[in-house]
């Protein structure tokens, strides 16, 4: 059914993407489809990286790790962007066309008040991507 998943990831917060990223192995372990772990970093340096590609190679080191861990087949879409909390919507809408995914599995919170005035990354993924769309809520 799915031949290629998109699964976003914040490589700050990994440690609460576990049921997402568990769930997108399944899924990719089920349709034998590969997955693209794409993450969206700053162009200045930070703690995930001094430069785009020491990023880039974090993110790639991750992918590779989960194939690893899941025996599922990885790949990694690390994008740029100057200021990567106001444009990670855009940049995510973007990586599903340049990863040619099928699929997208994201993780999502539990929605408060601000999430009726600001949408949440996996609302607007959802409701503005041209492919299916998994928001996985958080466990």
């Amino acid at each position: 059914m799915f031949k290629h998943i998109m699964a976003p990831v914040d490589l700050g917060h990994l440690e609460g993407l576990e049921h997402a990223l568990k769930v997108t192995a399944d899924l990719a372990k089920l349709y034998d489809c590969d997955v693209t772990y794409v993450a969206v970093g700053a162009s200045t340096p930070g703690s995930l990286g001094h430069n785009p590609e020491e990023f880039a190679q974090k993110l790639g080191e991750f992918a590779a790790s989960q194939g690893e861990l899941h025996g599922v087949r990885t790949k990694h879409h690390a994008m740029t962007s100057h200021d990567p909390t106001t444009e990670m919507d855009d940049a995510l809408l973007k990586a599903v066309d340049e990863t040619g995914a099928d699929l997208v599995v994201m993780q999502s919170h539990v929605p408060g008040l601000m999430d009726y005035i600001w949408p949440s990354n996996g609302g607007k993924i959802a409701g503005h991507a041209k492919v299916s769309v998994m928001v996985v809520r958080g466990a």
